[in-house]
């Protein structure tokens, strides 16, 4: 089979005239409309359709599914599912959203265009797909790109060129994924963006990435906010001494303080010494002196 069509995206997908809305249930299909080869519109039962497992998007909004639906009941399906054969039936490569709605919307039947297509070709179009209309989380698609260069064996470059992308943009997602597991879940819930990611990556330790990945939610932090903290941090770790093992009692208020204040806090000394509370940028020193003057019942006059 010819790979090159993969990267045109749906195009290769769908045909070159443009498709028909299809009205809800209730229309007469043929037996040849039932057995319409390979390649053509046709109509099927839509529990003879099956997910795919290795479908790139894991998660799906209910509430925008139940919109989906009362669109479908009101206008019918403007663009068909794609699926290929498999056994009695056949399995999405395209148009899960689609087919989830419209069960929702109480559907016996379901246009769609077969193709004929590997388990990993059905991968690929079904990434292209999401990537195109921007459907998937970004550990989602980091995960759908790893399937694809350990499963497929493709290089970078070539996933890069199958879904549009950027190799640079394919090396950062798949970076994502070194991220500890916690860090993964803040993404996936969007308390955390792809830039806040790329930025904890600059932390060498998953202690470290955590810990600030916390602050980052509990005080809303900026992307830019985000990577001052991280020089920051780098920057004390790597003045002499900074690997000294700290006292336990030491590094429980130090880790206190820095949830508390929402900033990088350094305690120096036990009996005698000194406490430092790192910023980086005017705003952020704004913050904390007026966090710290409230905390303290004072006052800015």
């Amino acid at each position: 089979m010819e790979r090159k069509a993969l990267g045109r995206g749906l195009e290769a997908l769908l045909p070159q005239s443009p498709v028909a809305a299809v009205p809800p249930p209730g229309i007469v299909v043929t037996e040849k409309m039932e057995q319409e080869p390979t390649g053509g519109l046709t109509e099927v039962g839509i529990d003879r359709v099956r997910p795919n497992p290795r479908q790139p998007r894991e998660s799906f909004n209910e509430e925008a599914l139940a919109s989906m639906a009362a669109s479908l009941r009101d206008r019918g399906m403007l663009q068909p599912l794609v699926v290929r054969r498999e056994g009695d039936g056949f399995q999405l490569i395209a148009g899960e959203r689609r087919w989830r709605a419209a069960q929702r919307a109480g559907w016996q039947r379901v246009p769609v265009i077969v193709r004929e297509a590997t388990t990993l070709e059905a991968l690929e179009l079904a990434l292209i797909e999401n990537v195109q209309r921007e459907d998937l989380n970004p550990l989602e698609e980091a995960r759908a790109y790893e399937f694809l260069a350990s499963e497929a064996g493709l290089t970078q470059e070539q996933i890069a060129e199958r879904v549009g992308r950027e190799r640079s943009t394919v090396a950062n997602y798949l970076r994502l994924l070194a991220l500890p597991e916690l860090i993964q879940e803040f993404v996936i819930s969007d308390s955390l963006s792809m830039g806040h990611a790329r930025a904890l990556l600059g932390l060498k330790t998953p202690g470290a990435q955590i810990r600030l990945a916390e602050t980052v939610v509990l005080h809303g932090l900026s992307v830019r906010q985000t990577e001052g903290r991280v020089r920051a941090m780098r920057q004390e770790a790597s003045k002499p001494g900074a690997n000294v093992q700290q006292d336990p009692d030491t590094l429980v208020a130090q880790k206190r303080l820095e949830r508390a204040l929402g900033a990088p806090v350094k305690i120096h000394g036990k009996e005698k010494g000194r406490i430092e509370v790192r910023f980086s940028s005017l705003e952020e020193l704004e913050r904390l002196y007026e966090q710290l003057l409230s905390s303290t019942g004072g006052s800015n006059e």
